[in-house]
């Protein structure tokens, strides 16, 4: 079975987790992916947040599956043509530099289309063009300036940044369908064109129900927040903890063994059309014949005694067992898994959304794999490379260098 992106070459000219988020699953994809990284260093990730001394992080191993890696100075008269090669060569640039520092190695969007005007040039970016185009941006940063922190927490605490990598890992994610998009584009034209995604406007994208909500709340107080009505609505959409953000009501709620288990909580949705068999199960027939009760709207004044009663009734049982009660009443919900119950997941393991991997210096590794499935395109991951362990791999086979152009550029510096 043939690989989607098979014949397709991508310069891959990131670092940290936006591009290599972005480039890992193209490379998952099928494309021949080809990581530039500097001499003696590589990408800054390799030796971040290190548990093993002087082996590849787990932060870059699991972020640089199914990659090549070449050292590259392109500073120097052969390395720059090497990356000039390597332009001439690929079909899809991806970069998540600081901005203006490709064009200050010399090489802007211009020349980059002079050498290979099929280029499809890809870019995270903080911001997109305005007061903060200049900027710096991280993760936390992003998920600041695009919207989550300040509808994220609890009511009437400090706005919080969420676990999910969504300024990072998400703009990845939608700069991979800009890059698609730009391929199947240059199947019609026959030219290359520039994508960008700012990472502001990607987590914006993902928080677009605060959006919704910020313009519905010019029109009365916003009745599924747990404001409402017991609460006070200001000018912005508020921090409403763990409430569903739909029209049907949710909210965590403790489980067995709570005391001691942070992870002991199941997620639970009065959804309307399943609230009578929930509030038979629970003991509260008696709510279905009661006005107080019996609808949604009845129902969400006293949101907070609804779910006390629903909890009440969680405590005797273990998350697992509230999932599999509620379940075949139809009722939504779910266990909040930890992240060593997820990696222990033995499902997970066969769709091949966490995989093992053997590691020549690590050894064995979880990694996630890809969670894109494609039913004639299967995705197999390989462990990470090691610093510049295809340099001279693909100098000779991509760029057709000889022992006398290999050997210049080492003795230059251009390669390790």
């Amino acid at each position: 079975m043939g690989k989607a992106l098979e014949g397709v070459r991508v310069l891959d000219m990131t670092h940290v987790q936006s591009g290599p988020t972005c480039t890992q699953i193209l490379a998952w994809f099928g494309a021949d992916v080809i990581k530039i990284e500097k001499p003696g260093e590589g990408d800054p990730t390799r030796s971040q947040l290190r548990d093993i001394p002087g082996v590849d992080s787990l932060y870059f191993t699991m972020l640089n599956a199914n990659k090549r890696s070449l050292t590259l100075n392109p500073k120097t008269p052969a390395g720059t043509r090497i990356f000039t090669r390597l332009i001439e060569e690929c079909d899809v640039m991806v970069e998540n530099f600081a901005p203006g520092a490709i064009d200050r190695m010399g090489f802007p969007w211009e020349k980059i289309q002079q050498i290979n005007p099929r280029m499809i040039y890809a870019s995270v970016k903080g911001f997109g063009p305005g007061p903060f185009e200049d900027c710096k941006v991280y993760e936390n940063v992003a998920q600041c300036t695009g919207g989550s922190a300040s509808t994220t927490g609890e009511i009437d605490r400090v706005p919080l940044v969420t676990g999910s990598q969504i300024g990072d890992s998400g703009t990845g994610i939608h700069l991979v369908a800009g890059i698609l998009a730009a391929l199947f584009q240059r199947e019609k034209s026959g030219r290359g064109q520039r994508v960008t995604c700012a990472m502001q406007d990607t987590v914006l994208n993902l928080c677009r129900v605060k959006l919704r909500d910020q313009q519905r709340l010019a029109h009365g107080p916003l009745k599924e927040y747990p404001q409402y009505p017991n609460g006070k609505f200001g000018e912005a959409v508020p921090r409403a903890g763990n409430a569903s953000g739909g029209g049907h009501p949710g909210w965590i709620v403790r489980c067995k063994g709570w005391e001691t288990d942070p992870d002991a909580y199941s997620y639970v949705i009065t959804q309307a059309q399943a609230f009578p068999a929930l509030a038979k199960v629970i003991g509260h027939a008696d709510w279905l014949e009661d006005p107080q009760f019996k609808t949604p709207e009845a129902r969400l004044p006293k949101l907070d005694y609804v779910f006390a009663e629903i909890e009440k009734w969680t405590m005797t049982m273990n998350k697992m067992e509230v999932m599999t009660t509620l379940n075949k009443l139809n009722v939504p919900c779910g266990p909040v898994l930890s992240m060593k119950e997820i990696a222990e997941e033995q499902s997970l393991r066969k769709t091949g959304t966490v995989v093992e991997v053997d590691h020549p210096e690590r050894g064995k590794y979880l990694t996630v794999g890809n969670p894109i499935k494609l039913s004639d395109s299967s995705s197999d991951v390989q462990r990470s490379p090691l610093l510049g362990e295809h340099t001279i791999e693909v100098l000779r086979t991509v760029l057709g260098f000889d022992e006398k152009e290999i050997a210049e550029a080492r003795a230059q510096g251009a390669i390790q």
